[in-house]
């Protein structure tokens, strides 16, 4: 019989969906769907929604009918489930559920994902486009199923990335990144297929998190990662949508990450009920919206000699507060802070950006975003299911606590 191999147990108190997902039952779901015997699941991925649906990302162990061993990436969803996907009917708690499934890359939201995961078909296609002859190395470099992915490929001119989205999705982000071509040093677009791929071309640069674990020489200062978030045009985000969140805005989705939360972590509820209390009570402040990039942190940034040569990711910009593109970026130097090894670089950068923010905006309105970013951050064990992770989440939730004011005694700062 197939084994299912999962970090943690779900408890009889989590979603029906976890339940049946995390559970031995998640095995019995593959026969129609797998080309051979399933031998084992193992949890790589899980994302909760608020409503309790869920989407897994499984790695499986096949035994083909030829006698062949296999790897097989696996995703199964309560949630929105895309047209194309194999579905099956299953019981839990007495009620039917229907579940989506698919393989890697059969991703039903991504068609172009087929071609884009094969080495001779993308050749074959950057061949088409003009963009390079010969042939392809390839490596996957993030999946969400049913969102996106991003594929590294190497060829003889030098590294291009493959970012496979929905189609419906393609128009719009080929035209932010022609109002950011110039403006700001996102990765150039190369190429677009109607199927949802974005070529992009890789840059020069540092990852900024590199500099970080080590001794931090090069880093950038707090005026030049100013310079690049001035730098991001009008024209790239057109206005907000009335009644919609704003890209970054930590403080409006702490109650849906503090109910992810709650759903898996009981123990923890008490202390989130009262950080989103506190944080819900918070002075926001009066903030111009502004052109922001909505997900600035280390990992999208490339640096050369103290400079930002390169702006990652640029599918989260939007018009948002300036405040709370800084933020995310002190609660990603403060999680660091935490989970380094060698943690002494990632502090003092942090105190030396979080002085300069505090000279620029009050701290009552700068810490409880930054608390409200790291609530968001602690549901990070769980959704990449590490060993531990509720004892990582409990570490995350006090860190956060720390910076919202509560739980002193807590605080892992």
């Amino acid at each position: 019989m197939p084994r299912l191999d999962v970090p943690v147990r779900p408890a009889p108190s989590w979603p029906a969906a976890l339940r049946l997902l995390l559970g031995e039952a998640a095995c019995d779901l593959w026969p129609d769907v797998l080309p051979g015997r399933l031998e084992g699941l193992q949890v790589s991925g899980v994302t909760l929604q608020p409503d309790g649906a869920a989407t897994v990302r499984y790695t499986a162990a096949v035994t083909r009918p030829d006698g062949r061993e296999t790897r097989e990436v696996l995703t199964a969803t309560t949630g929105r489930i895309p047209d194309g996907a194999r579905t099956v009917e299953a019981v839990v708690d007495g009620e039917p559920r229907t579940v989506g499934l698919w393989r890697w890359p059969h991703d039903p939201a991504l068609p172009a994902l087929v071609w884009a995961a094969s080495p001779s078909r993308v050749a074959t296609r950057l061949a088409e486009l003009g963009l390079t002859t010969g042939p392809v190395g390839l490596r996957m470099r993030s999946y969400r199923p049913g969102r996106r992915a991003v594929l590294e490929a190497t060829t003889d001119p030098g590294r291009l990335f493959l970012k496979v989205v929905r189609p419906a999705a393609l128009p719009r982000m080929v035209k932010r990144h022609a109002v950011l071509d110039g403006a700001v040093p996102a990765p150039p677009l190369l190429a677009t297929t109607d199927d949802g791929v974005l070529v992009l071309s890789g840059l020069p640069g540092t990852p900024m998190r590199a500099l970080i674990t080590g001794d931090g020489h090069g880093l950038p200062d707090a005026a030049e990662l100013d310079r690049v978030l001035e730098s991001l045009p009008e024209a790239a985000v057109g206005v907000a949508t009335v009644g919609r969140r704003m890209p970054g805005d930590a403080l409006a989705r702490v109650a849906d990450h503090a109910a992810v939360l709650g759903m898996v972590a009981e123990e923890l509820r008490p202390r989130l009920e009262a950080l989103t209390a506190v944080l819900a009570a918070a002075d926001g402040g009066e903030h111009p919206a502004v052109p922001v990039h909505g997900d600035f942190y280390e990992s999208q940034l490339l640096v050369d000699g103290g400079r930002v040569v390169g702006l990652l990711d640029v599918d989260t910009a939007g018009r948002g507060h300036r405040i709370d593109d800084w933020a995310n970026l002190l609660a990603h130097l403060a999680l660091l802070e935490l989970i380094l090894p060698a943690s002494a670089t990632a502090a003092r950068y942090r105190r030396e950006l979080e002085e300069h923010l505090v000279r620029r905006w009050p701290a009552e309105q700068l810490r409880p975003r930054v608390a409200a970013a790291l609530v968001g951050l602690a549901t990070g064990p769980f959704r990449v299911q590490q060993a531990r992770w509720p004892e990582g989440t409990a570490a995350r939730l006090a860190l956060a606590e720390g910076w919202a004011g509560l739980g002193a005694e807590r605080s892992a700062r």
